[in-house]
């Protein structure tokens, strides 16, 4: 383990010792926070997997009537039906802060109720198919939104993990154990110093003895 270069003074050894427990503080609440991270991302992790597997399913009932649909009908009569949007959809994204990150947090309304009202398309040339499809996208838009939140918070909580985890590495495996073995080196310097002190008081004492005898 290589040491800090410093002098070894009584006055660099207070310092590093109050470094010491500054970076053991330090240490300490980088290690509850990675905690705390990890256990939140891995509830959300099996929450988002739970919801992905439900928003798939909807989503695949939802393409299979679309593509029959598009299969019996004219796709020129299927881009005439949605040409222009029934309801207006209104989406407002905030940040919300979870342990220092900050994650989006969605929230949506329509601003007709369209969830709450008939399909409005022409049925001319609609087909049974057509509506299914359209009620699965419509029932799903509400997971897909939050599916979309909750990948984007697990992906930020991840960096922010990794990031920590440098951190708490560094100082458990290089801060920690140069500061102690820097403040070890002095302390045996201090403990020499005093021995040679005690030696040349020795040898004082002892000529001091010879002369007077």
């Amino acid at each position: 383990m290589s040491l800090q270069n410093v002098n070894p003074t009584r006055m660099e050894w207070q310092r590093l010792k109050k470094q010491r427990v500054t970076a053991e503080r330090g240490y300490k609440l980088l290690k509850d926070k990675q905690d705390e991270l990890m256990r939140r991302f891995i509830l959300l992790v099996k929450k988002t997997a739970v919801l992905r597997e439900t928003v798939e399913a909807e989503l695949t009932m939802a393409m299979e009537n679309f593509m029959l649909a598009h299969a019996n009908t004219n796709p020129a009569f299927i881009e005439e039906l949605f040409a222009i949007p029934a309801e207006t959809l209104l989406v407002d994204v905030v940040e919300e802060n979870i342990m220092s990150v900050r994650v989006p947090q969605m929230n949506f309304q329509y601003l007709n109720q369209g969830q709450q009202l008939p399909l409005k398309y022409g049925y001319l040339n609609s087909n049974y198919e057509i509506d299914e499809a359209v009620t699965y996208f419509t029932k799903v838009l509400p997971s897909l939104l939050e599916l979309t939140e909750n990948e984007k918070t697990c992906q930020l909580l991840a960096q922010e993990i990794q990031s920590t985890r440098r951190r708490v590495n560094a100082l458990e495996h290089l801060t920690l154990p140069q500061l102690n073995a820097t403040i070890r080196e002095i302390q045996l310097k201090f403990e020499e110093n005093e021995r040679s002190n005690l030696t040349r008081l020795m040898k004082v004492k002892d000529l001091t003895q010879a002369k007077k005898a």
